[in-house]
C-alpha cells in the first residue's frame, strides 16, 4: 500500500506546489536582493512552506472532523478545486495570477517577511496544496507509516521550492518562455487526472 501511496503522493504535490512554475515569481519579488538575501529568502520560504503543510497533513482532517466535514465531501471539494487550479495550468491562467497577486501583496504590507508573506504563503503552501495534503492525509487512513511517508514527501517537495528558488536564474535561462509553458500544460493535464479521480473517490465514499 505504501508503494502505491509515495507515488502518487509525491506527484500531486510536485504538480500543485510546481517549484519551477514559481521560479518567475520568486525572480520578480527579490529581482532587488543581493545573491544573499534572495538564499536567505528562498531558504525561509521552503522551510515555512514544509511547516505549514506538515501541520495539514497531522492534524487537518481532526479540524474536519471537529467542524463536521466527512473525508468523501471534502474529497470532491477538494478535487474540484485542484481541478480548477490544473485548468489556470493548461490555459495559461495560474503564472499571472500568482504574479499579480504576489506583487500586491508586496505593495500593501512592506513590513511583513516576504519569506512567510507571499512566497510560503499562498504562493508554496496554498489553497491548492494545503487541499491535496488533506486529501492525502485522508488516503493515509491514520497509518503511520503513510503519514511519515507524506511528510517526507512535504519535505523533499519543500527542498526542491528551495533548490529552483537558489537556481532561479539559470533555470529560466534554460527553459526559456517555451519550456516554462509546455512543462506547466503537461503538468495541468496530469494535476486535471490527479483531481478527477478524487472526486470519483469521493463519490464512491459518500455511496458505498
Amino acid at each position: 500500500m505504501q508503494f502505491d501511496f509515495l507515488p502518487t503522493a509525491f506527484v500531486t504535490l510536485l504538480v500543485v506546489v510546481d517549484p519551477l512554475g514559481l521560479v518567475p515569481v520568486f525572480l520578480a519579488l527579490t529581482h532587488r536582493f543581493t545573491a544573499a538575501e534572495a538564499r536567505s529568502v528562498a531558504m525561509r520560504a521552503s522551510l515555512i512552506g514544509a511547516c505549514v503543510l506538515v501541520a495539514f497533513a497531522l492534524i487537518g482532517n481532526w479540524v474536519l472532523a471537529r467542524l463536521g466535514i466527512g473525508l468523501p465531501a471534502f474529497r470532491i471539494a477538494g478535487g474540484l478545486l485542484l481541478f480548477a487550479i490544473a485548468f489556470e495550468m493548461v490555459y495559461g491562467a495560474r503564472t499571472p495570477r500568482e504574479t499579480s497577486e504576489a506583487e500586491q501583496a508586496v505593495h500593501e504590507d512592506r513590513l511583513r517577511s516576504l519569506a512567510t508573506y507571499p512566497l510560503a504563503i499562498p504562493l508554496m503552501a496554498g489553497p491548492g496544496a494545503i487541499t491535496a495534503t488533506l486529501l492525502l492525509a485522508g488516503r493515509a487512513g491514520g497509518e503511520p507509516a503513510q503519514l511519515a511517508i507524506l511528510v517526507g514527501i512535504i519535505v523533499v517537495v519543500s527542498a526542491l521550492c528551495a533548490m529552483c528558488f537558489a537556481l532561479a536564474a539559470p533555470i529560466k535561462r534554460l527553459l526559456g518562455t517555451t519550456g516554462n509553458t509546455v512543462l506547466s500544460r503537461l503538468l495541468g493535464i496530469v494535476l486535471a487526472a490527479l483531481a478527477v479521480q478524487f472526486v470519483i473517490d469521493g463519490v464512491r465514499a459518500v455511496f458505498a
